[in-house]
């Protein structure tokens, strides 16, 4: 191993005592609090599976067709037993909520604390709030058994590709990655298949890791299709593969 000497500086190089312990404490109070939004997630959400996550954009209006498809699908998905997680706030969010409350299974919202555009819409049965983005992006993922990814921004693109990269490289189980809308989605798969697939930067089965659906039925069909021969809880490799996320 090659090796040079550089001066690499610690919290010892701080110009004092104080100053290093005080950005040690600040620190440590950073992580106690991220620990607190992991735990109170794992004891509000570990029991209300089987569970979908739907993403989509927080600028969506209420007289927008995204907003009544999305509200649409989040009842079925409720009223056929499965909790609706999403974002918490505005949008494809308050669709997504606003179709799993008047349902029968559990509306839940994921909040995030943001400058602007994030605020919690009332249609929240279990609400959480987050400051990180991380910790959030991890309960999206450990309680879901299928993502729905309706038309949406950088954030949603963000949620989609995630799930994608942990199915990708086995550190997530797979699970159903339903993107509603060809017309929205399909000149990205078009790229996709064109410039990462052609250039080698993923492998042909990739393009399985998801499938493009219309319709709330079709939504409500792929998840029963993939869960024909398998139960909806995670076996126990799974389950480990979840306590790495």
């Amino acid at each position: 191993m090659v090796t040079n000497n550089k001066n690499v500086p610690t919290l010892r190089h701080l110009p004092s005592k104080d100053q290093s312990t005080a950005v040690k404490a600040r620190e440590s109070w950073h992580v106690l609090g991220i620990m607190a939004e992991f735990i109170e997630a794992t004891e509000k959400l570990s029991a209300i599976r089987p569970s979908v996550s739907i993403f989509g954009s927080a600028r969506t209006k209420l007289d927008h067709p995204y907003y009544a498809l999305t509200e649409q699908i989040a009842r079925q998905l409720s009223d056929a037993g499965f909790a609706v997680i999403s974002g918490g706030g505005p949008g494809i969010m308050e669709a997504a909520n606003k179709g799993a409350h008047a349902g029968k299974s559990p509306s839940v919202g994921l909040n995030i604390e943001l400058p602007h555009e994030q605020h919690g819409n009332p249609y929240q049965n279990i609400s959480l709030t987050f400051r990180h983005f991380f910790a959030r992006k991890v309960a999206f993922a450990k309680y879901a058994s299928a993502y729905v990814v309706m038309p949406g921004g950088f954030g949603t693109l963000d949620e989609m590709f995630e799930a994608l990269t942990l199915i990708q490289t086995n550190k997530g189980r797979r699970i159903p990655i339903m993107l509603v809308g060809q017309q929205f989605w399909g000149g990205l798969i078009d790229w996709i298949r064109a410039t990462l697939l052609a250039e080698g930067m993923i492998s042909p089965e990739d393009m399985n890791l998801f499938q493009v659906v219309e319709t709330p039925d079709e939504v409500l069909q792929s998840i029963f299709d993939f869960y024909e021969k398998r139960t909806f809880n995670p076996s126990d490799s799974e389950t480990e593969k979840l306590l790495d996320l």
